[in-house]
């Protein structure tokens, strides 16, 4: 139990990574919220954390809505009167397309969900923290962090290296808060996340590349379960983990290695 007594947020946590993150942070000891825009989704997330025997708060949230998100962490402080971990996973693949093909709007709308929506969970999560510290994580991803062969993902690649170094200046500024902050690249997970992918001509914009055999080398081509990555969120969030932050956490399985 190395999360006893402590509070968790997790966005994005009605399904895939989200999910599996917030039952990993409950069966560690946690109380947990979850928001999503799945209220049923987050019911069930709610009602398996509930299960463990820890409490939880499901709430309906779009992370990149400003007043809806300062109503969350409202609720979270008079409900808890605090927070320690937080994981910002709320996100969307968008459109891929070639860069002369994506409009304004779906340039946008990537970049509203995915940094400003982790802009606004950091921004309202921090004065909840600074009193006894805590981690946070961010689910950035291979994909314009070392990977960038994806054809069409200017967008969805841009907002996951935007992550990965917004994250690195936090843990530095918040770092007199003992509070960590660490950024989080799964590689190819089984989520439902392809169901926000909306691709278009995108073989115009591929580079011919030749993968080799074994597209996961360490899992013989398979994607993982969304639970490896929530493995390591926990692990972050432990005080096992007390001296690292600003650190990115590859949970690829070598992937980005050969792509």
């Amino acid at each position: 139990m190395k999360l006893e007594g402590k509070t968790a947020l997790v966005t994005g946590g009605g399904a895939g990574i989200g999910e599996a993150s917030a039952l990993a942070f409950a069966q560690a000891g946690a109380d947990v919220i979850v928001t999503g825009l799945n209220e049923g989704d987050l019911a069930n997330v709610a009602a398996q954390i509930r299960a463990l025997g820890r409490k939880a708060l499901p709430v309906v949230c779009d992370v990149g809505d400003e007043v809806a998100m300062a109503a969350l962490f409202a609720q979270i402080e008079q409900e808890f009167g605090h927070l320690d971990c937080v994981l910002a996973n709320a996100g969307i693949n968008g459109v891929w397309a070639p860069i002369e093909e994506i409009t304004p709007d779906e340039w946008d709308r990537t970049m509203r969900v995915n940094m400003r929506g982790t802009y606004l969970t950091i921004h309202h999560a921090v004065p909840l923290m600074k009193a006894r510290g805590g981690s946070i994580a961010i689910i950035s991803s291979i994909n314009g962090t070392r990977t960038f062969s994806t054809g069409g993902a200017s967008a969805y690649s841009a907002s996951k290296a935007g992550q990965m170094a917004f994250g690195q200046m936090l843990a530095l500024e918040l770092a007199k808060h003992k509070i960590r902050v660490n950024v989080v690249c799964p590689g190819s997970i089984r989520t439902r996340i392809s169901e926000s992918t909306f691709m278009r001509n995108v073989e115009a914009a591929r580079h011919p590349v030749v993968f080799p055999q074994g597209f996961v080398p360490l899992s013989d081509g398979k994607a993982a379960a969304a639970a490896e990555v929530a493995n390591a969120v926990t692990f972050l969030a432990s005080d096992d983990a007390r001296h690292i932050t600003g650190t990115p956490i590859y949970v690829d399985g070598g992937q980005s290695l050969i792509t």
